[in-house]
Formats: structure tokens, sequence, C-alpha cells
């Protein structure tokens, strides 16, 4: 095995096969063409990068390339149609899948390109024709898959003709190229066809400018004339914080990793002030909803630590040194306050679909047998993917099918529409608790519809639940409660002010601003050199990995540059002149690649809009998992 195909299997292993592409054919394919031959010779090097490749011979991001193949469901008798076959890379990878493959090229020089290495390869029966991509390739209709690689602003009607009754028609469609959408139209009929929202694409673009970004020395002067620097987060004087939050009944507090130690502490700092001295009574968090009952049970209520809280991947956002002592101190203060007036925490996220269903069994159990047996027929639908709800994503794809939708919106309809009944059993507590699980259902079964191509539409399901629940929360403690939301920066901050918007996407900052305007405090955090818990792949061990140095064009460049080793930084008000035009900004979640953190880590945004405040530490360090959290991480 030489070099090239060292890389190659390492990438159909890592970025393929790792993000969840099960598709045996289409990883063989990817295994067995050589990517780097479609290259231009001085890019082979760049080939197996997790990345698009721009040039005169384009190659988009293996990920991209087999989850479209994957959405396309080929089983190796299709007549396929490849329009945009630029270098001819996914024209081979058909030829390995489908039984006839046609190519399409809009530029001449590029067509004959295309076909002079698909012969090299061995791939001489594809077909390669210049041709107009809008009107496709009629004479060798109809087809069973066609596969379109450049973005459009609509679905030719022409390409939709030209489909097989039962064809599926593959293509990225946005108003412009910045973000468009991979959809998938099938051929129902003659005279119908579906569309299906599939994935968010990424294109092949020019490298970015490289260099000092201009203006930085007024930014890094005026970063350290607003800043308000502070030595110890134990004793940071947040007066100043307090006073500025002022009346606003809701604050966002943000982190820009899921791994940082500074980040819980100092959120959980803040939210002790807040709740001491400016009578906030409700903490949500982005974290399950049973799981964070069973945390509920143990501040309000005092039941033992539920075995069971917070165990899918990544244990560590909660089973940690820094949450456990947050546990440890909230719990001491709602010991010392009547039962009414005690803090109460909530999750607002959904990956719970099974515990969910558990939860809402066990109280119709209690309340109504019959509506139970009931919800186990309709969410029995959902139970052949209970140890993998990912899978169900999947399965919908190949089944092209939504057949688990209607059972479980008819259930949460159900359960509506019994509200009087069984709020009045007691003191509607338990109900509100099995309402949320059963609404989380509905909510969950959209979103893993969606989640396994990355689609737009999965991010903005799974925020706008975020958001319901919260206001859900509000509603159900009545007029005048206060509350504190811990989740990630890119889930608090305003996502009008950043390249999000341009995706389409919206999330939970946008959605409380637009709500409850000036009611509504959002507060960012960022970081430039130290360490990170995160895992390299998802669903993998966590470990503590070294930041890489921040951009040159970020905000955590010109913040490191000041020279402020931690800060508060006012935003609402008079200092948003300070930070003027959009910079990239770094988001590390669960999974941190540094290897390729440009395309995986940083965004653009222009920061005094995102957040009213941004608090900045110049060195972090790892967060210590604990429990079992702390054994998957080998520590």
């Amino acid at each position: 095995m030489d070099g090239f195909d060292r890389r190659r299997a390492a990438m159909v292993r890592d970025q393929v096969a790792g993000r969840g592409i099960d598709d045996a054919r289409v990883l063989a394919a990817m295994h067995d063409v050589r990517r780097e031959c479609f290259a231009e010779p001085e890019q082979r090097a760049q080939a197996f990068d997790d990345a698009p490749l721009a040039g005169d011979h384009e190659l988009a991001r293996p990920f991209d390339v087999a989850r479209m193949l994957a959405a396309a469901a080929l089983r190796g008798d299709e007549r396929v149609l490849d329009i945009g076959a630029g270098s001819g890379y996914v024209s081979a990878l058909l030829a390995r899948l489908a039984a006839r493959v046609f190519a399409l090229e809009p530029d001449a020089q590029r067509a004959q390109r295309a076909a002079e290495r698909l012969t090299q390869q061995g791939f001489d029966a594809v077909r390669v024709r210049h041709g107009d991509i809008l009107h496709g390739w009629a004479d060798e209709g109809p087809y069973d898959v066609i596969v379109v690689q450049q973005p459009c602003r609509t679905v030719p009607q022409a390409l939709r003709e030209q489909l097989a009754v039962g064809g599926r028609l593959l293509i990225a469609v946005g108003r412009d190229d910045t973000a468009p959408e991979l959809v998938r139209v099938t051929r129902v009929s003659t005279h119908d066809w579906r569309h299906d929202d599939v994935a968010d694409v990424r294109l092949p673009r020019a490298a970015a400018p490289q260099g000092a970004p201009p203006r930085d020395g007024g930014l890094i002067a005026a970063l350290a004339r607003h800043a308000e620097p502070f030595t110890d987060i134990e004793t940071v004087d947040l007066e100043p914080l307090l006073r500025r939050i002022g009346d606003a009944h809701l604050v966002l507090i943000g982190e820009a990793s899921h791994g940082s130690a500074e980040f819980y502490r100092m959120r959980q700092r803040i939210t002790q002030a807040l709740i001491e001295h400016r009578g906030f009574s409700v903490l949500a968090v982005e974290g399950d909803w049973p799981d964070c009952a069973s945390v509920d049970a143990q501040l309000r209520f005092d039941a033992p630590p539920a075995a069971d809280a917070f165990t899918r991947f990544p244990q560590w956002l909660w089973r940690n040194a820094e949450f456990d002592r947050f546990v440890g101190w909230l719990r001491r203060c709602n010991a010392a306050r009547e039962p009414v007036q005690r803090v109460a925490f909530y999750g607002l996220d959904l990956y719970s679909m099974y515990a969910s269903i558990t939860r809402v069994l066990d109280y119709l159990d209690g309340v109504d047998p019959q509506a139970a047996e009931l919800a186990r027929r309709r969410y029995g639908c959902l139970m052949p993917w209970q140890d993998d709800p990912a899978a169900y994503a999947r399965a919908s794809m190949r089944l092209q099918a939504r057949h688990c939708e209607e059972p479980v919106e008819a259930m949460l309809r159900a359960f509506t529409q019994s509200h009087a009944r069984y709020a009045a059993i007691d003191d509607g507590a338990r109900y509100f608790d099995a309402l949320a699980n059963a609404r989380l259902v509905r909510d969950a079964e959209r979103y893993y519809r969606t989640l396994f191509y990355g689609s737009r539409q999965a991010w903005n399901l799974r925020d706008t639940h975020m958001f319901e629940t919260l206001r859900a929360l509000l509603q159900f403690h009545g007029a005048g409660t206060k509350a504190v939301v811990w989740a990630h920066n890119a889930h608090v901050g305003d996502a009008h002010a950043t390249e999000m918007a341009q995706r389409g996407e919206h999330n939970l900052g946008s959605l409380c601003r637009q709500t409850w305007g000036a009611g509504c405090y959002a507060i960012g955090f960022g970081t430039a050199h130290g360490s990170v818990t995160a895992a390299p792949a998802w669903g993998h061990a966590a470990q503590a990995m070294t930041l890489r140095a921040p951009l040159a064009h970020s905000y955590e460049h010109a913040f490191a540059d000041t020279g402020v080793e931690r800060m508060l930084l006012p935003l609402r008000g008079a200092a948003p002149q300070a930070v003027p035009a959009p910079r990239l900004q770094r988001a590390i979640g669960a999974v941190y690649r540094p290897q390729n953190e440009r395309l995986s880590h940083y965004f653009e945004a222009l920061l005094p809009v995102q957040f009213d405040e941004y608090v900045w530490f110049a060195r972090s360090g790892a967060l210590a998992p604990s429990g079992d959290a702390a054994a998957d991480a080998g520590q």
C-alpha cells in the first residue's frame, strides 16, 4: 500500500465512515477510486483533506460526496446522469455504484479532460459530453438517478422530467453560492415529485487571503480601552455586569467550547450572583430533559442522584468536576429556601427521544392505562432504532418515507387534548413534565430524520425546540420568572450577526431576541491558548487536546494581542463601535479537529450584535471529567 492508498483509506475511515456513512458500497467505492488522480498534480497532497478542493478540477469535500451518494441509494442497476462532472471523480464513483453513467460538463475543456482522466483510470464506459446543465441529456433518459454537482437557484424542470418514475435527483439549491442546500427530488408519479432537504453543502472556493487583518491596531486599542480586566474568577467584581443586565428577565450564558474549565467556572459564578442578588429562579441548560429532571429532583426535593443521568456522548458536558461543585452549591442554596422559592433546573435539548418515551409511558401507566397502551403502539414505530437513534435517519432516507411522523404527532395531540383531565390529578408539575417529554419525542423524530445528513433544517429544528421549551418553562412558572440559560455560543449568540443567517439558520439567541428584545441579555465567551476536553470524532473517547493558536483574522487573535489575560467586555450600548466589522470566531463543540480548524471551527460574526457582553480568557484549561466520563476519557 503506497502513501496515497494509506491516506485514502484514512479519509474513508475518519471522514466518511467515522461520521456515520454506513453504506458499504459507497465506502468501498471511495476506498477504491483514486481521488488523487482527479486532482491537479500540485494539489494531490491535499486531495484527502476534510475540505473542498478548488481549482481547474474541483473536488467536493469527501463527506459531502459520500452523503450525496448515500442519499441517492444506488443498488447497482441504475442509469445515472452526472451533471457538472468537473474532474470526473464523482462520475468514477458512480460507475462503481451503478450500471450506466452519463456525464455532462458545461465547460468543453473540462469535459475533455474529465473523459481523459476517466479513461486513464479504467472508466472508459462512462460517456462524457459537453452540454448545458439546465437542459440535461434527454436523449439518453429517463434516468433512475440524476446527480447535479453545481448549485442552482431552483430545480430545473427539464431535469425533473428526465427522471424515471421512482427516480431521484440530487441537487444543491440556493439563492446564491454561499450556502446551498442539497435537495433530493423523487418522482413519485408521471406528474408528481417530492422534495426533501438533505444537507448543507460546502462548495470549493478560493482560500481566504493571508496576512494581518486591516485596522488591527485600532481594534486592539479599542478592546483594551473598553475592557474590564479581572484577576480571578472567584474574586471578580460582578456588580457592574449585574447593573448592565438590569431588568432583563432572561440571561443567556454561552461558551466557546464544551470542554474549557474556565467557561464552566465563570458562568457558574455569574449564575450564583443572579440567583443570590437578582432573584433568578430557573436554570435551563443545553442538556437532555429527563437527565436534567433527575438533577432537579436532587436540587429541589432531595432525591438521590440518578445513576443513568448524562450517560450518552458527550458525557463530560455534565459529568465533570466543575458541574459537580455547582450542583453541591445549588443544593445547599435550595435547602435554605422554602420549596416554592427553590431554583429549578431543566434541560432544553432533544437527544433523549427514547428516555422521554419511557417517561411518557410511566406517567400514562399511572393516570390512564388505556392511553398508555395506545402510546406503546404509536411509539413502537420508533423502537427498532432505540440503540442507535441516528440510524433512524439513515433508515428514513433509504425508505424514502416518514413512516413514524404521524403516530408520534398523534400521540402529542392526544396528550394535549387531555390537558384538563391529566393536569387536575396533581399540581400540574407531573403533567407538565410528561407533556414536555411528549413534545420532545415529536421534535426528536423530526430532528433525527434530518440529523444524519447535516441539514440546516436539523439545526433549526433543534434550536426551535430549545426555544419553545424555554418559553413553556417561563409560562409554567408564571409572570415575573427570571431564567438563566447555559448553552454554546453558537446557540445563545444572535444568529443574525453570524454567517449562520446566510445559510438560512436561526438559533435560540435570535428567537429570544425577537421575542423579548432588551429583556434578554446574552453573554459570550472566548479564549486563545491552552487546552480543551473534546473528542477527535463523534462518539470517541474524550481527551485533553491542545488548542491551536488563533487564526490571524479572528476575534481571538485580536483579543490575545490586547495583552489582557481576563476581561469582561460590555457590548450593549457605546462599546459596539469598538468592534465595527465581521471577523472570524472560533467555536469548538464536543469534537475538535485541529488539523482542519478553519473549516470545522471558524465562522464569521459581528461580535457586538451577536452578544451583549463578552468574557475573555487568554488561556484556558481542559475540563476534568468525573465518574464514568472520566473513565471514558482515560483519566
